[in-house]
């Protein structure tokens, strides 16, 4: 009579542990090591940018001359040559890391950016002043205008800047991330595992910024970040609480 296999049946037999040792063994996909954001990853889309620059450009155009910095054509060609510029560089994806044409779109942005300040701060000295004569719905729209400019623009300045912008994040240049995304957070199975920023990302940053005046679900973690928000959220606070008060009190 045969004695029955003591490692055929027992838990702790040679047979589970084969199959604890292949599990063990099995590779992991890199997507949950090392998530899409942080890896080499294909540049994303160029045409939301170039949507955006269009409508940042027809906006400026709609506001009013003498809320414009001069020369009032300044800020419209700008947004042009941005365009121009962005689909020269890059046609359809943006993969191509060049600090010179960085640095000229950044600059591009800069002047962009404080051409519509200065917009908003001429309207506010206006309502200020009492000088602003529009009926209200000119003058909501001409708020709405600097607003949206305002969003688009930042929106850039957060596209542009996180983590060294979209071509440094296709390589995955710089590790450390300069917006925390909620995606970034989240266990891997409620986020897509080839999920990272893009411009649309942070569009919704800048307008949730100027609409809450404080961050919402992403957060700044550099010191520039945070800069630049709060800078944003100066702009959006003084042209919207004025602009509807003068508004409200004209409809009366």
């Amino acid at each position: 009579m045969t004695e029955p296999d003591a490692n055929a049946e027992q838990p702790g037999g040679v047979r589970e542990e084969l199959e604890r040792l292949a599990m063990r063994g099995k590779l992991v996909p890199a997507s949950v090591i090392v998530p899409a954001w942080r890896r080499l990853t294909e540049g994303e889309s160029t045409w939301p940018v170039r949507g955006a620059v269009l409508a940042a450009t027809a906006l400026q155009v709609a506001i009013p001359n003498r809320y414009e910095i001069p020369p009032t054509w300044l800020l419209p060609t700008l947004g042009v040559l941005l365009g121009i510029g962005l689909s020269i560089a890059h046609p359809r994806t943006i993969t191509r890391h060049t600090p010179k044409l960085r640095l000229i779109s950044i600059l591009l942005i800069a002047v962009i950016s404080l051409a519509n300040a200065g917009s908003a701060g001429r309207l506010i000295r206006a309502l200020l002043n009492g000088t602003a004569n529009e009926t209200a719905s000119s003058l909501l729209l001409t708020g709405g205008a600097i607003w949206l400019t305002n969003v688009i623009v930042f929106g850039m300045w957060y596209w542009n800047l996180d983590r060294g912008g979209p071509a440094a994040r296709a390589k995955a240049l710089k590790s450390y991330p300069d917006f925390l995304f909620a995606q970034m957070t989240v266990p891997p199975d409620l986020s897509p595992p080839e999920w990272q920023p893009q411009f649309f990302d942070y569009l919704y940053l800048s307008f949730t910024n100027a609409a809450a005046f404080s961050p919402t679900d992403t957060l700044p973690l550099a010191r520039w970040a945070k800069m630049t928000m709060m800078v944003q959220s100066i702009i959006s606070l003084g042209t919207v609480v004025l602009v509807i008060a003068r508004a409200v009190n004209i409809l009366k």
